[in-house]
């Protein structure tokens, strides 16, 4: 197996975060030198805490794409998927500045614009950076980012850099060209198209090139991986390993998409996804070498809002065409809410930096399960919900581990069924887990979950997440209810 590799020195340039934690964990930050901390602090996509508060947007400025990769089908006018590489439209640079305009005042929580598709930012150079350059002098507040398969990275670095892009997203799948070959059928590459074991040297030389270059530069790089049992899940481990070394900030493994509906290749040749389950033990073993993001959405290229929800559709062109917006007046309210939210996270890093985590657990740890519509609460309903946020809990820390994706269960009012086929997608996602924690439960429902040996508790509806898992920990400990279950058994016995 042939690793790819350049020539710079293998030393972190701009982590200096712990192994374990950093970007993924509720204490995160407290690891990070301060001046990085600052940079990351309401970033929603390079922060576990930030996402909670702090909202981003894509624009869709960006359409044709330099590669073909397996996993991917990139859809145009539709609203009905969320996924990477689909958008319900693509926009102009002009109409993309009038609409971030639009949506940072009337979502004062948004400090992220994104370009990432729905093809590749930087195959849409000039597209791409005239969006940027608007917003560079219109809206200074927004912090801006791009999420590029890396293939013209290296020619593109300086542009950057002198935009102020502070953070950088690469998708980079494998290190090992053999692998790329099976993930990536062709790459369009000085005006003609290569495919194979040589394509892939290619893509992944500039991918790592322009890793480094970015990392020279002082730009934050989070690298993005898809995991495909089979293919490249334990060849993920290297690649945490070695873009670390080459000085990446973070790394977000995110499970293959491959329903057959989508119709991307993977999907219609039967390529399974992985369970919730391998995901987390893959992510646990490269935070061995390397920070993991554990709080990833895979979100549309066009997502406007808080993570886990999409605004999308408030914001049309359609429905803000013609709208008049006083920026400057817009720029003092977004202040106002970021500072109020900035305070707030300052006070809770201060905490936990105080706080004693050397005390030895009395009890196990387990999974938990929250669901949440956002700002670190436990506020949706169960039958509301169409994910759950998993969490890792001993009686010292509470850490997020990742979200499971459901089907929506109640539709509202009169549609709360009791039949077990429409729960039973609920239970197998949350069957590694020994509670979850929700607003409301209903009866049906709450009963079907004992059955299954998950606690069910409504009782720390609209608490902090964090306070309720504890609390409800705390009770289910004090109660004798508490067994490690699967790896977390053999991880507490270690």
């Amino acid at each position: 197996m042939e690793l790819i590799a350049t020539s710079a020195a293998n030393e972190p340039k701009a982590s200096g975060c712990s192994a374990k934690g950093c970007g993924s964990s509720d204490d995160s930050l407290a690891h990070l030198p301060e001046a990085l901390r600052k940079r990351v602090q309401n970033h929603p996509c390079f922060s576990e805490k930030a996402h909670h508060h702090f909202a981003r947007m894509h624009v869709a400025v960006a359409p044709a794409c330099n590669i073909q990769c397996n996993y991917c089908n990139r859809k145009y006018d539709c609203s009905n998927e969320s996924r990477p590489g689909v958008v319900s439209e693509v926009l102009s640079p002009d109409e993309a500045v009038h609409k971030v305009k639009t949506v940072a005042a009337a979502i004062p929580q948004m400090t992220v614009l994104g370009i990432a598709g729905p093809g590749d930012p930087l195959a849409n150079p000039d597209r791409t950076f005239a969006t940027f350059r608007r917003l560079a002098e219109e809206a200074p507040d927004i912090k801006l980012c791009v999420s590029t398969n890396g293939l013209r990275l290296p020619e593109f670095a300086d542009e950057m850099a002198k935009y102020n892009i502070e953070h950088v997203t690469i998708t980079m799948n494998c290190l090992d060209p053999e692998i790329g070959a099976k993930i990536y059928p062709w790459i369009y590459w000085n005006n003609r198209r290569i495919r194979g074991v040589k394509a892939a040297k290619i893509l992944i030389r500039n991918q790592l090139k322009g890793l480094e270059m970015l990392v020279e530069r002082g730009i934050l790089v989070k690298v993005n991986s898809v995991m495909i049992p089979g293919v490249n899940d334990q060849h993920l481990k290297e690649v945490s390993k070695l873009v670390k070394e080459k000085g990446a900030f973070l790394h977000n493994v995110m499970p293959l998409i491959a329903e057959a509906e989508h119709g991307t290749f993977y999907g219609l040749t039967g390529q399974r996804s992985p369970s919730g389950a391998e995901l987390r033990e893959l992510q646990d073993s490269c935070a061995d070498s390397m920070s993991m993001m554990r709080h990833c959405r895979q979100c549309r290229a066009d997502a406007v809002g808080m993570l886990g929800e999409d605004r999308g559709q408030e914001f049309t062109l359609d429905q803000i065409e013609g709208k008049e917006i006083d920026y400057a007046a817009a720029m003092v309210k977004r202040k106002q809410v970021h500072d109020a939210i900035l305070e707030q996270l300052d006070a809770e890093h201060q905490a936990a930096a105080n706080s004693d985590t050397t005390t030895a657990a009395r009890g196990p740890a387990i999974l938990m399960a929250v669901s949440s519509s956002g700002q670190g609460v436990i506020n949706q309903h169960f039958g509301h919900a169409t994910e759950f946020l998993i969490y890792r809990v001993d009686d010292t820390k509470v850490e997020h581990v990742g979200q499971r994706k459901v089907e929506l269960y109640c539709g509202g009012p009169g549609d709360c069924p009791e039949e077990e086929n429409r729960l039973q997608g609920h239970l197998n996602a949350l069957s590694d887990c020994q509670a979850v924690l929700s607003a409301k439960i209903g009866i049906g429902p709450w009963q079907q979950l004992e059955q299954a040996g998950i606690a069910p508790s409504g009782e720390y509806a609209y608490e902090a997440i964090e306070t309720g898992l504890r609390l409800f920990y705390n009770d289910l400990l004090a109660q004798g209810k508490l067994q490690p279950t699967g790896e977390l058994a053999t991880e507490a016995s270690a």
